[in-house]
């Protein structure tokens, strides 16, 4: 009886206490889901300010929804700070005509080859050279009121030259509220551009220009205007004493 009585009574306690007896298959049983606190102020939330997924907002943990795959940039709607403020800064000048770019042309004309002839109607000047033919380069003339014609003869040659406005010239543009200085140095801002070439005894001159895009209109005040690197080629290619006849 001894021997009986024991282990029933252990099975006894066991019930009583409200624990079930593990058997061999329970490690193999599903297991019941971890519940987590949805307190997410709890001190071991708070630790985890900084990770992946959290971020604090007026000293609360907010979870963020985590994505499976990072979410390409896109391309056509990324603009950096380089890019942007450069294309606004950029001005489009307008465009010379090709017409106007320096070209070897046939010529019938009567003047002897080394003859300058300026042709203010079309806007082309001509030097004339042998065998019927002539190097011809766009040119800005005078604007209405300030044509004229005739033959002279270069009289002098400058680089980068200097500028002294006629005092007609200053009294006319101040009536206009533009006042202009007596005097200006040679240089890219001078408006007499990298050559100078003065047309006989007359306030005249064929010269370089830097506002290329004015090149083809009637925009001086009687000077030939051309391009800095054409009045450079023609420069190089004539002497003192050449005639300039202006048609």
């Amino acid at each position: 009886m001894k021997t009986v009585l024991f282990p029933v009574l252990g099975t006894v306690a066991v019930f009583a206490a409200g624990v079930t007896p593990s058997t061999a298959g329970d490690r193999y049983a599903d297991r019941p889901p971890v519940m987590v606190s949805p307190d997410l102020s709890a001190p071991w939330v708070l630790q985890l300010g900084h990770a992946p997924g959290i971020v604090r907002q007026n000293h609360q943990v907010v979870q963020q929804p985590r994505l499976r795959y990072a979410q390409p940039a896109q391309p056509d709607r990324v603009q950096t700070a380089a890019v942007q403020p450069q294309s606004k800064r950029m001005v489009m000048r307008p465009q010379i005509n090709p017409i106007y770019l320096p070209q070897e042309v046939a010529y019938d004309g009567p003047q002897k080859p080394g003859t300058i002839v300026i042709d203010t109607t079309q806007n082309f000047l001509f030097l004339i050279e042998k065998n019927g033919k002539a190097r011809r380069y766009g040119v800005g003339t005078g604007k209405p009121g300030f044509e004229w014609s005739g033959t002279h003869k270069i009289t002098n040659k400058r680089e980068w030259p200097d500028w002294r406005p006629p005092a007609e010239m200053i009294k006319r543009e101040a009536a206009k509220g533009r006042y202009l200085p007596t005097y200006l140095a040679g240089g890219m801002e001078n408006p007499l551009g990298a050559r100078a070439l003065y047309i006989g005894t007359t306030e005249y001159r064929i010269h370089g220009t830097n506002q290329p895009w004015t090149i083809g209109g009637a925009v001086s005040s009687g000077c030939i205007r051309m391009r800095n690197e054409d009045v450079v080629d023609l420069y190089e290619r004539v002497n003192v004493g050449t005639t300039v006849e202006v048609i």
